[in-house]
């Protein structure tokens, strides 16, 4: 499994399984002296965590980070920054009855197609447990994006199901265990929960994610695009199967000069391109939503077959979230924090003596 690392300047390799005994990954690149102690990945990683509210996975984590490596008397020193977090809480027998069968919508019949061999405990590798290390990495990116650039990245649940905002408001989002950014629609979702959970099944979400103060010039005009390397970043996460730039599909109905950015010396007029323009960042917000498909890991009986080539009804035990898409924002917002922070070195490295060029749109 060769393709377990991202990025060129700053490149993250994560390692480790769901159930085995540790997670952890590997930040190169990240520039010397920025002050990080282990207190500060404690918020994101709570925010990722199951085990929070009654509405996610009741595994409980402690999601401890340990700093192995690259900070010395609380700054990165620009080595290798490794961090590492035990798994204090697998219950791996609760999948003893699927080692033989597939669960259908799992990666466990393509694992098993590719390698031969599966860790079946969790979905091992394919576990989305793995992205607990991608928020701590994404806890340097932000703090060196907001030290250096000012850049401020966040995102919310955009969608549960058919449920969607009738109001956005941003202080409301860490406000309740779903990112929701209209309070008074909590408890509906609350409702809607519920009764998924008593049925036994689950649902799709959407997610947004924004990158406020980002500077124009980022990114690279042909295979090196920001909104390229921030697709293929989103994709990457777990039951992501949909990712949009700025108004993304909408702009299949839109015509050109409704979906055009016009400009002004007072700044653009609006943004459906999602702050990236030619795969160069526009100074604009940097704007992408994920599709989250709905878990396969439901209680529902499901036809498929086992290893013996019999067919077989697979019903997955355990502790699984009815919409994976509530803890899926730190995630997103982690991943376009290390993705811009690649591309703002990557930047630097090639571009840094090239200053303000007028005219400069606010």
């Amino acid at each position: 499994m060769a393709s377990n690392s991202f990025g060129k300047l700053l490149t993250v390799t994560t390692f480790g399984e769901s159930h085995g005994p540790a997670i952890g990954c590997v930040i190169d690149g990240c520039p010397p002296g920025l002050v990080i102690t282990t207190e500060e990945f404690r918020h994101d990683l709570e925010r990722r965590a199951t085990g929070r509210s009654r509405y996610t996975s009741q595994r409980h984590e402690a999601d401890e980070v340990e700093i192995l490596s690259g900070v010395y008397e609380g700054k990165t020193t620009g080595t290798p920054i490794t961090l590492l977090i035990r798994n204090t809480d697998p219950r791996s027998k609760d999948y003893g009855e699927i080692m033989q069968t597939f669960r259908p919508g799992h990666a466990d019949y393509t694992y098993w197609q590719k390698y031969g061999i599966r860790d079946p405990r969790g979905g091992g590798r394919s576990s989305a447990r793995e992205t607990t290390v991608r928020v701590a990495a994404g806890v340097v990116a932000k703090k060196w994006l907001a030290v250096h650039y000012g850049v401020q990245v966040r995102g919310y649940l955009a969608q549960m199901g058919v449920i969607a905002p009738d109001a956005f408001d941003w202080s409301a989002v860490e406000q309740n265990p779903f990112f929701w950014p209209h309070a008074a629609q909590v408890p509906a979702l609350e409702d809607y929960i519920k009764k998924l959970r008593k049925s036994g099944d689950s649902v799709g979400a959407r997610v947004n994610v924004v990158a406020d103060g980002v500077p124009p010039g980022w990114g690279e005009p042909i295979y090196g695009k920001l909104d390229g390397d921030l697709a293929g970043a989103l994709m990457s996460i777990n039951a992501v199967k949909g990712v949009e730039i700025g108004d993304g599909f909408s702009a299949v109905t839109q015509h050109g000069s409704e979906h055009r950015d016009e400009m002004s010396l007072d700044g653009f007029t609006s943004n459906h391109a999602g702050g990236i323009l030619g795969g160069i960042s526009s100074g604009q917000p940097v704007t992408a939503s994920i599709a989250l498909k709905p878990t396969s890991s439901i209680l529902i009986p499901g036809h498929s077959v086992n290893l013996a080539g019999e067919p077989v009804d697979v019903v997955t035990k355990g502790r699984h979230d009815p919409c994976v898409g509530i803890r899926a924002t730190p995630i997103a917002e982690a991943m376009m924090a290390l993705v811009l922070m690649d591309h703002a070195l990557r930047h630097r490295a090639q571009c840094g003596d090239v200053g303000p060029v007028a005219p400069r749109i606010a």
